[in-house]
């Protein structure tokens, strides 16, 4: 009896971790800061950029021009780069 009380108590937690696990939000969703840029185009061929959002690797702050529906972003992974204190 004690055995079978084990058992479903390892059960329960599983499917605990498992419903908890399944109500996180998939790394996608969820918005992490750090370098990276979003760069703006004119029209649906993304030939023509109008402007740039975003952080540098150091944290400078890339921003000129003017947004658009028509964006591609971008994560900036700075490996070789050293920023001043």
């Amino acid at each position: 009896m004690k055995t079978l009380r084990i058992v479903v108590a390892l059960l329960a937690l599983v499917l605990g971790v498992a419903a908890y696990v399944s109500s996180v939000p998939d790394a996608g969703a969820v918005i992490i800061a750090g370098p990276g840029v979003c760069t703006y185009y004119s029209g649906p061929n993304f030939k023509t950029v109008v402007g740039a959002r975003g952080t540098g690797c150091c944290g400078a702050v890339i921003s000129w021009g003017v947004t658009s529906a028509y964006v591609r972003c971008e994560r900036l992974y700075c490996t070789d780069q050293i920023c001043p204190n």
